[in-house]
């Protein structure tokens, strides 16, 4: 009959065979330790920082090196504090080093004055910079978590992002754009009546004392208007104690003003560990034991998900993995992503247990940080933006079960389990269907190239016709033009011999009962559910995780450059 499975098989054989074997003398996997480079704040301010990087060293090799502003080079006082740091992770182990900048923007001054110094103080060791935090979504969740303390109703308001450490014009523009990129992603959840940035000067700016007052009287401009002003700080500021901060000095600037203000930085908050631990997870070589599994299904009732299961319970002894039933929940996502992330997973491979491979990918796509912009609005996901996931791990994703062509093999099971004499009979594959034309068509498109599959098949080969059609259920007006089209195609068979009409769907046939009441034909019910989407779903893991843990070979190559 078919032989999808031989062909697959051979492949593999093959595969082993020609580039499987590695000597075993191959290079072991550079071991890289985390240099966090960050300000020196004062007393209160550094002892946020050491308890961040303290949590941060509890699962990965990570040393802290301080700088401050008065820092003049490899020779100055800053230097005992950055090469102490390197010694520290070459006594680890350590093979090369990471430099993590605990800095808002890689336009910072004093991060730009670092960065090309840092390798005098590696002790020979490699090293490499990660980037700032500005452009990472965790960070605009700060600003979002800073927002929200302020305000639960924003559109009265204005908000204005207040940022530090500008030496001149040109340095103040490139400080800007970071923190005007996370007042964009600030908007995608929250609208005001206005908003702004602005950057004060480092004191000893040249001209300092007269921009900064020219940004106050820019300030107060803007408070002197119709509606509340939230000022929110955006930067790891001097900290000295509670009252000798940064935040303190602003927040006496502007307290007999009507702006609403709390003295809170960007540091300490969650998400500052979690995106050092995610910077991390982008430069350390993965262990097996480290990737998780996300599946997401539909979901439906019960015996809906308890069928599902039976497809995946044969895959949790190979791998840890959590479900997310629904479209694209970032909450039900969010908590199966957080429950790996309990088990010390690193990295995530998230299933999209849906038809194909485009349905909810740019909704989860987004929720799961792959994507830089928001959805569009459409039928897979909610009309309002929706959260992130906080989550230090990587993500991995495919999806399109029915884009694997031992479908065919399914879809095959189910005619045969109706099937009497196949020359007189009519199949009718019923899908779903989508909302566009373009995307209802693709959906046609691959049940045709399975049908043609079937085709091959002596048995299938003698039905009268095998028709894939959809009702687009989901979309009142196309869904009545479909449901019509489906129902005079069912009469007009019925009239010549037997109609057999086969859910296209993950399992059961949802409402094709209703629709098609009163109709002369016989329905499986079954789906598609079955061992080769077992097989589909470790085929996927299986290449999945193959790309995220390096080859022997790539190893190799990774040591000795």
């Amino acid at each position: 009959m078919f032989t999808f499975r031989q062909t697959t098989g051979s492949l593999a054989i093959l595969f082993i065979f020609g580039i499987g074997w590695m000597p075993a003398h191959a290079a072991p996997v550079p071991k890289v330790g985390f240099l966090v480079v960050a300000p020196d704040r004062g007393f209160l301010g550094n002892q946020e920082i050491r308890s961040l990087v303290a949590e941060f060293k509890k699962s990965y090799p990570a040393a802290l090196g301080l700088i401050g502003k008065d820092y003049t080079g490899v020779q100055g006082e800053y230097a005992a504090y950055l090469t102490r740091a390197a010694q520290e992770l070459k006594q680890n182990g350590v093979t090369e080093i990471v430099a993590i900048p605990l800095f808002l923007s890689d336009a910072d001054p004093l991060l730009t004055r670092i960065r090309p110094l840092i390798a005098a103080y590696s002790g020979e060791l490699p090293v490499r910079w990660a980037p700032a935090m500005a452009h990472d979504y965790l960070i605009g969740q700060i600003v979002l978590d800073r927002i929200a303390a302020l305000s639960a109703a924003s559109e009265s308001d204005r908000l204005i992002l207040v940022g530090a450490g500008a030496t001149d014009e040109a340095n103040e523009h490139r400080l800007k754009a970071d923190l005007e990129h996370l007042l964009a992603y600030v908007a995608r959840y929250r609208s005001f009546r206005e908003t702004d940035v602005v950057v004060y000067y480092e004191r000893d700016a040249t001209n300092a004392e007269q921009k900064n007052k020219d940004i106050k009287a820019h300030l107060l401009s803007r408070m002197a208007k119709q509606g509340r002003t939230l000022l929110v700080p955006v930067f790891i500021g001097p900290k000295f104690d509670y009252s000798m901060s940064l935040a303190a000095w602003m927040d006496a600037q502007f307290k007999h003003t009507n702006a609403a203000y709390k003295p809170d930085e960007l540091l300490p908050h969650p998400n500052a560990l979690l995106w050092l631990k995610k910077t991390a997870n982008r430069e350390t070589a993965l262990a097996s034991n480290e990737i998780g599994v996300v599946i997401m299904p539909h979901g439906s009732t019960q015996p809906w998900n308890d069928a599902v299961e039976t497809t995946i319970t044969p895959l949790r002894s190979k791998y840890p993995i959590e479900m997310a039933y629904g479209m694209g929940d970032p909450h039900i996502i969010q908590d199966a992503v957080s429950r790996l992330e309990q088990q010390g997973i690193r990295r995530i491979v998230f299933v999209r247990m849906y038809a194909l491979d485009h349905h909810m990918k740019p909704v989860t796509d987004y929720i799961l940080g792959l994507a830089e912009s928001a959805p569009a609005g459409g039928h897979d996901h909610a009309s309002e933006v929706p959260p992130q996931v906080r989550t230090a791990a990587l993500f991995s994703t495919f999806g399109g079960y029915e884009q694997n062509p031992e479908i065919a093999l399914v879809l095959h099971k189910r005619i045969a389990e109706l099937s009497k004499d196949p020359a007189n009979e009519t199949v009718v594959l019923l899908a779903h269907g989508e909302g566009t034309d373009e995307g209802d068509a693709q959906w046609i498109s691959v049940m045709n190239q399975n049908i043609a599959r079937l085709r091959l098949d002596p048995h299938c080969a003698k039905l009268k016709a095998i028709t894939a059609l959809t009702v687009r259920e989901d979309w009142p007006k196309e869904r009545e033009q479909a449901v019509a089209a489906v129902r005079t195609m069912i009469e007009e068979a019925s009239k010549q011999g037997r109609v057999l009409v086969i859910a296209n769907r993950l399992y059961g046939s949802g409402p094709y009962k209703t629709m098609l009441s009163g109709l002369n034909f016989e329905l499986s019910e079954k789906g598609l559910v079955d061992p080769v989407l077992t097989r589909w779903l470790e085929d996927g893991l299986t290449r999945m995780t193959a790309e995220l843990i390096p080859s022997k070979s790539e190893q190799s190559a990774a040591a000795h450059p």
